[in-house]
């Protein structure tokens, strides 16, 4: 049995029962890739989100949507990618995770002009101290994923959306926070923590 860097015997299972090996092993010979491509590089700059997939020690799931102004997910290197971690709901699910299991998937999707989709299969580590973080309005963290996988996926079922603008909560150079309303909740405010930067 040949190796194979994106599927294992679950996966081989599948395609064997549905007759799909063929063109599973054909769509990784022809996409995977183990670092960035011009198109990749293109793609991650224009994104103005992504989804990010870790597991804990014990492999339970998060999912969790990543947004930022265009240029918030930098490609720094020819497999590695870094993106800042905003303030948020204070519970660090997914960045949690990758301090204990830092196997990370995201998935770039656009929804506009010409839909794509982009998968980058990798490890993370979270810093502290990243340079990244001077440059970077809002940042309190800096995630950068060395990447393993990187290939391309059918968009077929993607719809077309517009997308109506960015967010008020986006960090922005030189002005103050917007802070969303729930954080101002009676049940909640007294346990909100002061933003870090």
């Amino acid at each position: 049995m040949n190796a194979s860097r994106l599927y294992h015997a679950g996966s081989r299972t599948l395609q064997d029962r549905f007759g799909s090996r063929a063109l599973a092993d054909r769509l990784e010979q022809k996409t995977l890739r183990a670092s960035f491509n011009d198109t990749d590089r293109a793609f991650i700059a224009s994104a103005v989100y992504f989804f990010l997939a870790t597991a804990d020690e014990h492999g339970h799931p998060e999912c969790s949507f990543k947004r930022g102004p265009t240029g918030f997910v930098r490609v720094t290197g020819p497999a590695e990618l870094a993106f800042p971690d905003y303030d948020g709901n204070g519970m660090f699910k997914s960045l949690g995770n990758l301090a204990l299991n830092p196997e990370v998937g995201l998935l770039f999707i656009a929804l506009h002009d010409k839909p794509q989709r982009l998968r980058v299969n990798g490890t993370a580590v979270v810093r502290e101290d990243d340079p990244l973080l001077a440059v970077t309005p809002g940042a309190q963290l800096i995630v950068r994923v060395t990447a393993r996988a990187i290939f391309s996926n059918c968009p077929r079922y993607l719809p077309s959306l517009s997308l109506m603008g960015p967010s008020p909560y986006w960090p922005k150079e030189d002005a103050a926070p917007v802070e969303p309303s729930w954080k101002s909740d009676s049940a909640l405010s007294d346990c909100v923590p002061p933003r870090r930067r």
